[in-house]
């Protein structure tokens, strides 16, 4: 099965959530693909004690998963890339939900 998820927003234990789900897809052999939306495009830089963040997108990283960051909401908080995605647009937003059996909003 194809798996979209639209993430929105940079809440700890959301985000890592969302990734973990992804993570989870991905070991079933799914396919999935995440699109940063919001202030999700500032997931990479999220710090928490108990929600590793970070440790997740790796492991969706290193699972083939495909992440995606909208470049208007990178450019509206003064972020020109992040390291963990390319820029994409809205019209690569729409590709995933074209391209996805099932999609997941998180």
């Amino acid at each position: 099965m194809k798996l979209g998820i639209i993430l929105e927003t940079k809440e700890p234990e959301k985000a890592w959530n969302a990734f973990r789900f992804a993570n989870a897809g991905l070991m079933k052999e799914h396919e999935v693909k995440i699109f940063l939306m919001g202030e999700a495009v500032e997931c990479e830089n999220i710090e928490h004690p108990r929600f590793k963040v970070k440790e997740e997108m790796n492991k969706f990283e290193e699972l083939m998963g495909e992440l995606l960051a909208c470049g208007t909401c990178l450019k509206s908080r003064l972020l020109d890339k992040t390291s963990s995605c390319p820029i994409s647009t809205m019209d690569d937003c729409i590709k995933v939900v074209e391209w996805a059996d099932k999609m997941v909003t998180f």
